[in-house]
């Protein structure tokens, strides 16, 4: 690996965003529906929605729209919300760390049952643990999220009123914002009650956003360990009287765990975008939410904003996966 493929792979991201931006752009465009209308009402007369039209700068050639979007992106100004007239990077940056705070916490989940359940079904194969695992995983990735988030809701917070059912703490709790991330601003500053009603707001919805990467990692660990077990290395380890433990953590789950890996990635940047009904469903103050409410609006700044923000962080996950495959397989370790 060197600094030349690093460099390639982050030219190639640089052009992924600029198509990205130019087909939203246009996208965005040919939804029906004026922006100057949703703001003034359909009572405004001609004159105001002209006027509105010429500030918004709605009333230039697309091409011109896109030159002066494009140069403010470059300078780091994704523009002012058409609702709230606040910059859509402020915005966006608090709602982005509390949707990264729902989606490291049902990755978290994912990632730890997940991989647990592939390692035990592999290892227990044609058991009554494995075909137990495998229903699950099967009843995981087919479960609604809206349904089991709701279910979830009735059982532990209004039949049995254990967790909370909305929100990221409890009213009155305030927490010194440092990292953004509420569950950590509150283990910092020191206050236990925020930090034990940060983690039980966080549980439901982790835990519904979790159900489908979890099993989609269960299937993917069990069925690349049943290949690597019967592998000669692996059969070697075991000849030399290496305990059945080591052998499984060690030899077999470190080479299974490349495709893993690969799901993990993309498992991310799915929930990162697309954690819109989770967060709906519990309040959950997200990026999710606030696209949809910027869709409703036709706010084209915060639309486009969040989209790009998206790309990107899929785009360098995708990297960041690619760089973890060196780490894992050392025949990938090549100068080039």
């Amino acid at each position: 690996m060197t600094l030349g493929y690093i460099s390639r792979r982050l030219f190639h991201l640089v052009l992924i965003m600029f198509g990205v931006s130019v087909l939203v752009f246009l996208m965005l465009r040919m939804i029906p529906g004026d922006p100057a209308q949703l703001l003034l009402g359909e009572f405004a007369n001609p004159e105001e929605l002209e006027s509105l039209r010429a500030q918004l700068g709605l009333n230039q050639s697309l091409l011109t729209q896109y030159w002066i979007y494009l140069s403010n992106i470059i300078q780091g100004d994704l523009g002012n919300s058409l609702r709230s007239n606040a910059p859509v990077a402020g915005e966006i940056w608090v709602r982005l760390i509390a949707t990264l705070e729902l989606s490291l916490a049902a990755m978290f989940i994912a990632t730890v049952v997940g991989v647990a359940a592939g390692v035990l079904s592999a290892v227990k194969q044609r058991s009554f643990l494995d075909y137990a695992s495998m229903f699950l995983a099967l009843v995981g990735v087919s479960m609604p999220i809206f349904w089991l988030g709701l279910m979830l809701i009735y059982l532990f917070s209004v039949k049995y009123p254990i967790l909370p059912m909305m929100g990221r703490i409890t009213l009155g709790l305030e927490v010194p914002e440092m990292t953004g991330l509420m569950v950590v601003d509150s283990l910092l500053a020191g206050n236990g009650q925020a930090f034990l009603s940060a983690v039980k707001h966080l549980i439901l919805p982790s835990f519904t956003l979790a159900t489908i990467p979890m099993a989609i990692v269960a299937r993917i660990t069990r069925s690349s360990m049943l290949e690597v077990m019967s592998k000669d290395y692996v059969r070697t380890a075991r000849a030399k009287g290496m305990a059945e433990s080591v052998v499984v953590l060690r030899h077999a789950l470190r080479n299974a765990f490349l495709p893993v890996v690969t799901v993990l990635g993309l498992n991310l940047g799915l929930l990162l975008g697309g954690a819109v009904l989770t967060e709906t469903i519990f309040s959950w103050p997200g990026l999710g939410r606030y696209v949809v409410d910027s869709l409703a609006g036709r706010d084209y700044a915060a639309v486009q904003g969040c989209i790009l923000v998206f790309a990107a962080l899929m785009a360098a996950i995708n990297l960041a996966v690619d760089l973890m495959y060196v780490f894992l397989d050392p025949r990938l370790r090549v100068d080039e």
